[in-house]
């Protein structure tokens, strides 16, 4: 009971910090003027976002495929990343999407250590990928920092990341956490798949670069030019912003940090903002067919109960 009131608080808090950015975003932008600025956003680009998404989801699953042995086949694969896609962006406060996804994928092959780890390898395959495109782009959009307090952010961000990295898996550090030492053994068996690691990393490329493309076509849909070097520079950032578990599904953060960045560039606030509420409708929209999948599943009696096992 003491953990379902703290998940039901840690909910509402969440919801609180949510509704309380974006009021304060949109209250600053302007409503109207932000609805007005997405009146004019074009369905061709609308739903050819969404087409990235999906594509991108497809070459995750053909990641996380690459990262798991046997014989899995993809179109259970695609469709347990979707269900996980759609956990991570509408019930984000109940069940993290990469915990169904490993609780579908454990039910299917009875290996949790293996099914967890190739989880968490898929997610960091393709953190690891964002952050070096980021790094590597810092120089070339160095300028669009110019005047800005916070042109340390990224760099620090980059620096943070890999010492993270050397600690958990250099040092192995993460083998003395409990909750972490049953899948220890998983995670360094990848070190020693290197071909799998460099078509794993190749695929991680495809997967960023949809996404950074997919904002690229919204902010055109809007009649907004954002210089694609600048995605490559600020997508990055807003999107680890976006992971802190502060907020339900980035809402709020996601505004906040798409008008400062995008402000940078000489994006209107409420231009900024509607790129930044276009961007999620376009993920929601995507989403929608890993609802689909999951009440395929529930008819299957595979269904996941919120409150028991994937929560756990």
């Amino acid at each position: 009971m003491a953990l379902k009131a703290n998940k039901a608080v840690l909910l509402i808090l969440k919801i609180c910090i949510s509704s309380g950015l974006l009021y304060l975003v949109l209250s600053r932008t302007g409503l109207d003027r932000v609805f007005l600025v997405m009146r004019h956003l074009s369905p061709a680009a609308f739903f050819f976002a969404i087409a990235l998404y999906v594509f991108a989801q497809f070459i995750s699953t053909v990641r996380w495929k690459l990262l798991l042995p046997g014989e899995m086949k993809m179109r259970k694969l695609f469709s347990l990343y979707m269900i996980g896609s759609f956990f991570n962006t509408f019930l984000p406060g109940l069940v993290g999407g990469d915990a169904v996804k490993g609780y579908y994928l454990y039910q299917a092959t009875g290996k949790g250590p293996l099914a967890f780890a190739s989880v968490f390898m898929d997610r960091y395959l393709g953190l690891f990928v964002m952050i070096v495109i980021s790094a590597l782009a810092f120089p070339f959009g160095y300028p669009y920092f110019q005047g800005a307090d916070i042109v340390w952010l990224l760099p620090a961000a980059v620096a943070s990341f890999f010492i993270a990295s050397i600690l958990m898996f250099g040092l192995r550090l993460g083998n003395r956490i409990p909750m972490l030492s049953v899948f220890y053994t998983s995670f360094h068996a990848y070190r020693n798949q290197k071909n799998t690691m460099a078509h794993a990393l190749l695929l991680s490329v495809v997967v960023q670069f949809s996404g950074f493309l997919a904002v690229y076509v919204l902010a055109l849909g809007l009649g907004q030019h954002v210089p694609f070097l600048s995605l490559l520079v600020f997508l990055p950032l807003i999107i680890l912003f976006t992971m802190l578990p502060i907020s339900i599904s980035g809402l709020g953060v996601r505004e906040g940090t798409f008008v400062f960045f995008f402000g940078l560039i000489g994006i209107k606030p409420d231009a900024a903002a509607a790129i930044s509420l276009s961007w999620f409708l376009t993920i929601s929209a995507g989403n929608l067919l890993g609802l689909v999948e999951y009440i395929r599943y529930k008819k299957e009696g595979l269904q996941i109960h919120v409150s028991g096992h994937a929560g756990e």
